[in-house]
């Protein structure tokens, strides 16, 4: 049956996520305290690596930049969300639709560069350490940095320029809890063969070339580490990267799962579910594995106690 053509869109509907009405306010409260989590931890990461001269180095620099882009990342999508759980009121304008889902590329695009450059970091710090100061200096991670930024903006450009010339359906009806692409482009009655095009391009450049990239480094930290003669040392090069690919794991496992192995009985529920990991627990659990497992930013956050201490009495 053909779908009935409407140019002229005004706003679409996101369905949220898949729950009872009754369970809405339970999982208001839950979304709303994940997200005040997040934005708290992150924001301390920020404070921390900010005030503490010890952490003014190449790796806290990205860690710096990582924690403000999951920040964003999760208040792009999980305000709306909370909004329209609170009100009831499903309806997103389409011009809103639009700004989220360019933002929601930006940061998602923004997170693969960065783990990138952080993990180039890990492998030039573990297997030449005695180059480290030379070749990670201050204008070759501002590079990496901005590039990160530029990269990321052009593609999300790209995407959304691409997707204001469709025409869409009668059914406005998003099956998701933000402004996602491919169900934006599900939606249109257009051809949009070159928007596939554009999203297959983009998923090699902003996620299986970074991805290569991090499991090449991390393959030359692996054959490094095994030279080591001494188990302490070996100890000491898995606890400096051990937070990175923890966070790696967790976001391009999740990542991985959802759109390249979609398994043909995958119902809508399990996507919006497996979306959740990414868009909203990855952010949240950031700080937690960079400070709990990290040595350097708990010995920060003990000495800010300290001084926060000292200058209350």
């Amino acid at each position: 049956m053909k779908r009935e053509k409407n140019s002229s869109v005004s706003e679409f509907l996101l369905l949220g996520l898949p729950i009872w009405p009754e369970q809405q306010g339970m999982f208001f409260a839950l979304f709303l305290g994940v997200y005040l989590t997040t934005v708290l931890g992150n924001l301390l990461i920020l404070l921390l690596i900010r005030l503490d001269p010890r952490l003014h180095t190449p790796m806290y620099f990205f860690l710096s930049h990582l924690a403000l882009t999951d920040v964003s990342f999760s208040s792009v999508t999980v305000p709306k969300m909370l909004i329209n759980m609170h009100t009831r009121n499903q309806s997103i304008p389409y011009a809103g639709c639009v700004t989220q889902m360019y933002f929601f590329l930006f940061f998602t695009d923004l997170d693969n560069f960065l783990l990138t450059s952080m993990a180039y970091d890990r492998y030039v710090a573990i297997c030449h350490p005695l180059h480290y100061s030379t070749v990670m200096g201050q204008g070759l991670c501002t590079l990496l940095v901005t590039a990160s930024w530029i990269l990321s903006c052009a593609n999300a450009l790209c995407h959304t320029l691409l997707l204001t010339r469709l025409s869409f359906c009668a059914d406005h009806s998003i099956p998701h809890f933000f402004c996602d692409l491919d169900a934006l482009m599900k939606l249109s009655c257009s051809d949009t063969s070159l928007n596939e095009l554009a999203v297959f391009t983009a998923g090699v450049v902003v996620i299986i070339l970074p991805l290569i990239c991090i499991l090449t480094s991390y393959g030359r930290i692996g054959a490094t580490i095994l030279k080591v003669p001494s188990t302490r040392g070996i100890c000491k090069a898995l606890s400096t990267c051990g937070s990175h690919l923890s966070v790696v794991s967790l976001y391009y496992g999740t990542i991985i799962g959802l759109y390249f192995f979609p398994s043909s009985n995958t119902s809508r529920d399990k996507s919006t579910i497996a979306s959740v990991m990414y868009t909203v627990v990855t952010p949240l659990l950031n700080p937690f594995i960079y400070s709990l497992r990290n040595r350097d930013m708990k010995g920060a956050l003990e000495r800010l106690l300290r001084r926060v201490k000292v200058l209350s009495q």
